[in-house]
């Protein structure tokens, strides 16, 4: 079995954003040599987030918009965490909502996607350098 380890880096210059990491992560698997396997793609920070959806402007606007009715930035004093001298309460409940990593299976040396499937770095809490993690592993 062959195993392929590579780091994606993400410095968002907002607070919140989403990226399409497709191209990155099929690149990855390109260069592991790997034709039947999976990849794992994680985020490494507690304040992001990796995803499989829909690459549209809209969706990705209701996103913005969901997320910040469920768990809103501010008030900062609504949440415990930020007793700790942090602001960021907000994007750890944001990361749980949309999840730390995805498994996508490894087909004839590609990504093996649905239809309008795309693999997104989400960044709640940005303005440093994050990392992703993608391990690949398969024959």
């Amino acid at each position: 079995m062959k195993s392929h380890r590579k780091e994606l880096f993400f410095n968002i210059p907002t607070r919140r954003g989403f990226v399409n990491i497709t191209p990155e992560v099929s690149a990855s698997v390109t260069e592991s040599g790997v034709a039947e396997g999976l990849v794992l793609v994680n985020a490494m920070h507690i304040t992001a987030s990796v995803f499989i959806n829909d690459d549209e402007r809209g969706l990705h606007g209701d996103y913005e918009k969901w997320l910040e009715r469920l768990a809103p930035h501010e008030p900062l004093s609504q949440y415990d965490h930020n007793l700790t001298g942090e602001d960021n309460g907000d994007a750890h409940l944001k990361r749980q909502i949309m999840g730390r990593e995805v498994v996508v299976a490894i087909t004839g040396g590609r990504l093996d996607l649905g239809p309008w499937e795309q693999v997104f770095y989400g960044e709640f809490d940005g303005r440093r350098k994050k990392r992703v993690l993608v391990k690949i592993i398969g024959e």
